[in-house]
């Protein structure tokens, strides 16, 4: 049997994974419903798995924060110590993140192989290219890509699909976060 690998990411109207400039953390758009609902995705037993820029940005983020920075909302924490398989040819152990491993090697074996041998879901937050390489091989059961509301396309930066192959995409579930914010998961299936 073989268990759900969800793609989870965030995204500008225009389909920034970030920007640069003033934007903040969540582009400054974050409120309760997304915070809460963002910690209950955290609650089930599941494998985070990254791709090694991903994983440093994160352990950067982290450890460049204070207690109160946007980085520490509790969903974090609780991804954080989630067990996690960081996909990388150039980084060791031991990693800044409890319960970590390294999985050195091509993405598309190694989840692959984590789908077949994972007893909970799999689960990466970011990843792009990664992710990218990952749909293209149809090891992405779930896209879930939360829209917040704003176009950032003098300051966006990592472009989510840019360069991905084409996909038809199922709607699964569909919410609406502080009245303004959506999440929405997908099947992608690979077009044509």
């Amino acid at each position: 049997m073989t268990t759900t690998y969800t793609f989870d990411v965030f995204s500008s109207l225009d389909g920034f994974g970030t920007a640069t400039g003033d934007w903040t953390g969540y582009w400054g758009k974050q409120g309760p419903e997304l915070l809460s609902h963002r910690l209950s995705l955290y609650d089930e037993d599941q494998r985070m798995v990254f791709g090694a820029n991903t994983y440093r940005a994160f352990a950067q983020m982290l450890a460049d924060s204070g207690p109160d920075d946007d980085v520490r909302d509790p969903w974090v924490t609780r991804m954080r110590n989630l067990p996690a398989t960081v996909i990388s040819t150039t980084l060791r152990p031991p990693l800044d993140w409890p319960d970590a491993t390294v999985a050195a090697g091509d993405a598309v074996d190694i989840v692959a192989r984590l789908k077949e041998e994972s007893p909970v879901p799999l689960r990466s937050h970011g990843s792009l290219s990664m992710n990218r390489a990952l749909m293209a091989a149809g090891l992405v059961d779930r896209v879930q890509v939360t829209v917040y509301p704003v176009i950032t396309g003098q300051t966006g930066t990592e472009p989510i699909f840019e360069n991905a192959a084409d996909f038809d995409l199922e709607l699964l579930e569909a919410h609406t976060l502080d009245g303004n914010i959506q999440e929405l998961t997908y099947r992608p299936t690979l077009h044509g």
